[in-house]
């Protein structure tokens, strides 16, 4: 790999002297039903809106357009379920029927352009098609995680305010069925905010009760409107700065954070995205392994894929379990991909189950030429087995929920730049990425401090929180004036590679998804024998981090504590969801504190590790951080 033969640094100069040319001319790749008046507005919104003045729809743009082209009869999804045992194919003029149907039924239950749309759904075709379709009405969509349980759901129902949810009767997990309907209808229970109709998916492996006068059999009503030519139902005009969706992220306490993402913005960069990062063309067959739940599904299971006409892979499984460690590879090989984004978790899964990579050996890989890998820090160990197996570039990159695309990565499109293990490489064009100290200055090359982004965030990047301005500049822009805060700390080194090494905030990564421990925290204080907890995230090799509750019991609790951390850790289960992976509850006499009151969550995350630890000057007692090593230790992990 020779820098030379890359055009990364041309075209991130480029963007450096003149940002809003950049973005125009990559704005040309999208229909616009009026141009924008302005490419960037800087007295629009918190910190200035793109493509003010601007008139689209994303729907026409994912979809619509491309059947107009020629398109229409090449696949536009292909869903696999080795968990259902089913695979469909849907050409994009299939598509653009469904959406267009279900449009059409979701105008007819009473949703008009600005309404809230809850999707809980499983990862099946329907669950894209909700997405579309509302994309298409102009309504809001809002997809909660099938694996979040119902007071999450309830949370999140309170804050958008849906006029509709689109579920199903169930999800499908490995060995067991996920019940989504008593979910939904407890969830409906406990909300102040109740929805006019829910649309209920019937999955054969599990049908559900539906509630009179509320629930509508989704199958039913699709079989109705399809016969009537008024289903069929246009794209409705939006400005490019209305939201396009909601997606909750940290926080599963109080009142959710709900990310905002635009039209106009979206489109533009996450179409700029397919070709020059992702190095992939229209028509080919592109598959990013995650959940439409998660923001990596709605940008590169849904959104991009489609806006740049390529063939998208909605695959309902597991790299392990469905029904072996060579599953990734048989999707690869039957459906012709030439490009496969996950996590890193995915990728430790098969190792630790085919670490010599025997079950490869089945399939015919020819047409696959990339692997992409984010949703946490790659390990080094991992990026060199990839590369070795498989004998492709293996790219990791950096984004958040927040950003909706890359901030740093080596962008494959651009022509590849030399690869450096551990480091998500380089920032795309529309990121300034610094690295500054508490007093927002810039720290020397290879010095950690906060990783944060110069304003105006680029197009695609979120505008604000769902009616939450001033709740946004607190949590993003005030610490770092002039600065977007990612809260992930870090370095660059002297070639400006990216190297990502923590959050800084109470944030974990388990299997690529962001928890709060403040949550699980207050989950666990609920309990009647719990006087305080303590949360951290433990390192694990397989799921980056998994989270680990420390318990001090109140006075005169006599129960066995074994049997209280099991309590625990059910009661995580139940308010939060298996997602959290809660399975570590330790009892402890105290925590360490400082004198004023802070518990030292990082100097326990540390002991936890096995890492060098210094004792804090600030410490109340040090005897304690004694007590916890010994706590770890009762419990077999490192200390």
């Amino acid at each position: 790999m020779d820098v030379r033969t890359s055009r990364y640094y041309e075209v991130y100069a480029r963007w450096r002297r003149d940002p809003h040319g950049f973005w125009a001319e990559a704005a040309r790749d999208i229909d616009w039903i009026e141009p924008p008046k302005q490419v960037f507005d800087p007295d629009a919104g918190v910190y200035g809106r793109w493509f003010t003045g601007g008139v689209c729809n994303t729907c026409w743009n994912a979809v619509d357009r491309h059947v107009l082209k020629g398109r229409g009869e090449q696949a536009a999804i292909i869903y696999d379920s080795p968990l259902a045992g089913q695979k469909r194919t849907i050409t994009y003029h299939r598509l653009q029927v469904e959406t267009q149907v279900l449009a059409a039924i979701l105008r007819n239950l009473g949703v008009e352009k600005g309404d809230r749309v809850i999707l809980y759904m499983p990862m099946v075709p329907e669950a894209v098609i909700g997405m579309l379709a509302c994309a298409r009405i102009g309504a809001v969509h809002s997809v909660v995680f099938g694996g979040f349980a119902a007071n999450e759901l309830a949370t999140r129902i309170d804050d958008a305010r849906p006029k509709v949810i689109l579920s199903a009767s169930c999800g499908l997990e490995v060995g067991r069925l996920v019940k989504y309907k008593p979910l939904l209808d407890e969830a409906i229970r406990l909300v102040r905010h109740k929805p006019e109709a829910c649309l209920i998916l019937q999955r054969p492996q599990e049908e559900a009760p539906l509630v009179a006068g509320r629930d509508h059999d989704w199958a039913k009503l699709r079989d109705e409107a399809i016969v009537f030519a008024r289903s069929v139902y246009d794209c409705v005009p939006v400005e490019a700065t209305d939201p396009l969706y909601i997606l909750y992220t940290s926080g599963t306490t109080g009142r959710p954070k709900g990310v905002v993402r635009d039209n106009g913005g979206h489109m533009v960069a996450l179409k700029w995205s397919m070709q020059n990062f992702y190095g992939v063309e229209p028509g080919e067959v592109y598959w990013a392994a995650s959940d439409v739940g998660w923001v990596v599904g709605h940008s590169y299971i849904v959104y991009a894929p489609l806006l740049h006409g390529c063939t998208s892979i909605l695959y309902e499984g597991k790299p392990v379990g469905t029904p072996d460690a060579g599953a990734f590879w048989r999707v690869i090989a039957e459906h012709g991909c030439v490009a496969l984004f996950t996590a890193p978790t995915a990728f430790r899964a098969i190792k630790k189950e085919d670490p010599q990579g025997r079950l490869l050996a089945q399939y015919d890989l020819g047409k696959f030429r990339t692997l992409f890998l984010a949703g946490e820090r790659a390990d080094p160990d991992t990026v060199q087995w990839a590369e070795k197996l498989l004998k492709v570039p293996v790219i990791d990159h950096w984004w958040q929920t927040e950003t909706g695309w890359a901030i740093a990565g080596n962008p494959v499109g651009l022509g590849q730049l030399p690869v450096k293990y551990g480091s998500a490489a380089v920032a795309m064009p529309g990121y300034q990425v610094d690295v500054v100290d508490d007093a927002c200055k810039q720290v020397a090359a290879n010095t950690i401090g906060s990783i944060v982004i110069k304003l105006p965030l680029p197009p695609a990047c979120l505008p604000t929180l769902w009616q939450q301005d001033e709740r946004f500049k607190e949590s993003y822009l005030a610490e770092f004036p002039g600065y977007y805060k990612t809260a992930d700390a870090g370095f660059k080194d002297e070639d400006g590679y990216i190297h990502v090494m923590s959050r800084t905030d109470d944030i974990i990564n388990v299997a690529g998804h962001r928890l709060s421990t403040g949550g699980m925290e207050e989950v666990l204080s609920a309990h009647k024998d719990v006087a305080e907890c303590a949360v951290i995230g433990v390192a694990d090799p397989l799921k980056g981090e998994i989270p680990c509750g420390f318990i001090v019991l109140k006075s005169g609790v006599e129960r066995p504590a074994a049997e209280i951390e099991q309590e625990c850790v059910a009661l995580v289960r139940d308010k939060i969801g298996p997602v959290a992976a809660f399975k570590l509850a330790i009892t402890v006499v105290r925590l360490p504190k400082t004198r004023s009151g802070k518990i030292l969550r990082g100097t326990m995350k540390k002991i936890a590790d096995g890492e060098p630890w210094a004792m804090p000057a600030t410490i109340d007692d040090p005897a304690i951080l004694e007590e916890i090593g010994a706590a770890l230790q009762g419990k077999g992990l490192r200390a």
